[in-house]
């Protein structure tokens, strides 16, 4: 018993530990060019990476509430943010015309086969993460209205 509680306790250990930095993993953007997860926030670039899907609404109504404020919150902190899309092959087609349909002015990421969602232990999306340096430096999962009043609050406070 005390062996697998000793083992239990490691992979536990583990498990948090590899979710306090970006993945080291490539994405392909949507013109298919690959983005290396490690460059997008290096050199103390401030950047928001927000884990969504088409079918998801609370996603949709997160990145549509963020859209309203995101240019101030660029000239406010030089945030970038990655609107990571977590479709599969039944879905992705959808991803382009509905950025382009809500004229999301957002870094476009995809993870279609879900290697980001499960490396950083993502139960549900929409999954909002402020990075600086590769390390992650705060987690939100779900949406609820006002959320992204929370999240601009906590940019100004990392971009000082």
């Amino acid at each position: 018993m005390k062996k697998l509680i000793l083992c239990l306790s490691v992979l536990m250990s583990t498990f948090v530990s590899a979710q306090t930095e970006l993945p080291n993993m490539t994405l392909k953007n949507l013109d298919g060019k690959d983005i290396k997860l490690q460059d997008i926030s290096a050199g103390d670039k401030l950047v928001v990476v927000s884990l969504w899907a088409t079918w998801c609404v609370p996603c949709k109504n997160e990145l549509d509430a963020i859209n309203d404020v995101y240019s101030d919150w660029q000239k406010n902190t030089g945030v970038t943010l990655y609107a990571i899309t977590t479709d599969d092959a039944r879905t992705v087609n959808r991803v382009k015309p509905m950025v382009n349909g809500k004229g999301w002015e957002y870094e476009i990421l995809y993870d279609t086969n879900n290697d980001l969602k499960r490396a950083l232990g993502a139960a549900t999306i929409p999954l909002t993460l402020i990075v600086k340096n590769n390390k992650i430096l705060y987690r939100h999962s779900g949406y609820t209205p006002g959320a992204e009043d929370e999240l601009f609050a906590k940019l100004q406070e990392f971009s000082k």
